[in-house]
């Protein structure tokens, strides 16, 4: 299989390229959103030179000087001030907690992969938690969709093969090649892992409650006989179109907004991913930093820097680092996320915290409220206060102490 060109996150392609399966959901002061240096999304994302700007360093100088300015202007300026960020913006809320720990006083960081950098983890974690996602729902789903990839390679490389690939899964136009339409299930897959909710949502697509449930649903109940490339397509159409309003598929169309991750990606955010057949429901790949460099060069002009951002901001031996001279971050994290695999699980002092769910998925805890929300969801955001106002009162003390001197 090769590298996808969709910019979505988060997609471990199988050429082992690392570019877009390194995209947590993002939140940033620049080129995120409405928020656009230059004047305009097409002047700001024109040429490696306006894009130079869009950096994990500079978002957190940003913020740095956002939150600065507004104590200034409120008059504000002993007001405590907690960060709070889920997925690329946890990451954010974590480092920022760490360069700048006389702006915030604490982060919760869910959802936050600090560690998917340089060998800090295994490359093959993301794609086996999206795979045992997906088996503990129904181990014939499980092997339906590993079985696909061999399908889907084999129809593609026959005669009129793409044209029947492109007729069954309701495609905009005529497949090029079938690693575009693997790639976009991967994606599909993926995405479903992050927001396997237990009630509906529109985080990333209008899905229902427990969506990889209803995926399998629909896989596992096609009656006998129906060959594998249609229970796919049922099955993919739950993230693709659940609202049943989509006529076909577009596989170009960027509907997250994504393509600033994609530089990213090419610059600092470098984050492997791999897949082992033996444990994935994914085709097999290894990967390969050489083709990271080659896409990068070519889209970009610039060369990938896999070791910045541990060099940045550590990563390896975190425990000793942060429990040196760390303090007060929240780290929240479900499990059936697949960027967990890439956070801090465990608490590394008494005030830098792992807070964990079984059934959690990507940054649920920051979500709103909800009558639907389970027990133990609320038992993890009364958690998660407890500790924040056990960080303000140390605060407050620490000022009433210097005030009375």
């Amino acid at each position: 299989m090769k590298e996808t060109s969709n910019g979505l996150p988060p997609i471990p392609v199988s050429s082992g390229n690392s570019r877009l399966a390194s995209a947590p959901w993002l939140s940033s002061p620049k080129y995120y959103g409405e928020s656009m240096p230059y004047g305009s999304k097409e002047e700001a994302y024109k040429n490696a030179t306006t894009l130079a700007y869009l950096t994990t360093e500079q978002a957190l100088a940003d913020f740095a000087v956002l939150i600065t300015e507004l104590k200034r202007n409120t008059s504000a300026q002993a007001c405590p001030v907690v960060l709070f960020g889920g997925s690329y913006g946890g990451m954010l809320a974590t480092w920022m907690r760490l360069k700048y720990p006389h702006i915030a006083i604490g982060a919760l960081a869910a959802s936050a992969p600090v560690l998917q950098f340089e060998d800090v983890v295994d490359p093959d974690t993301f794609y086996n938690i999206v795979s045992n996602d997906f088996r503990r729902e129904s181990i014939s789903c499980f092997n339906t969709i590993k079985e696909s990839w061999d399908v889907i390679a084999s129809v593609g490389s026959t005669n009129g093969g793409l044209s029947l690939l492109s007729k069954t899964f309701h495609l905009c136009g005529e497949l090029k090649n079938s690693y575009d339409l693997s790639d976009w299930l991967e994606s599909a897959y993926s995405y479903l892992a992050m927001a396997d909710y237990p009630y509906p949502a529109d985080f990333l697509m209008p899905l229902p409650g427990n969506p990889i449930k209803e995926v399998c649903r629909r896989i596992d109940s096609l009656p006998d006989g129906t060959n594998i490339l249609q229970r796919i397509f049922e099955g993919v159409s739950v993230y693709y179109n659940y609202t049943g309003t989509v006529d076909c598929f577009d596989l170009d169309d960027d509907p997250h907004g994504m393509s600033g991750w994609d530089w990213q990606a090419c610059t600092e955010m470098v984050m492997p991913v791999s897949s082992n057949s033996n444990t994935s429901m994914f085709a097999a790949f290894d990967y390969e930093y050489s083709a990271d460099e080659e896409y990068c060069y070519n889209s970009y002009h610039v060369i990938p820097r896999p070791t910045w951002i541990t060099t940045e901001f550590g990563g390896h031996d975190i425990k000793t680092a942060l429990g040196t001279f760390g303090s007060n971050i929240i780290f929240s994290n479900g499990l059936l996320d697949p960027w967990s695999g890439g956070s801090v699980l465990q608490n590394i002092s008494e005030t830098i915290v792992a807070l964990v769910t079984e059934k959690g998925a990507h940054h649920l805890d920051l979500r709103a409220a909800t009558p639907e929300d389970p027990d133990w969801l609320v038992e993890q955001r009364e958690s998660e206060v407890k500790l924040i106002e056990s960080w303000l009162n140390s605060y407050f003390e620490s000022k009433r102490k210097s005030f009375s001197i």
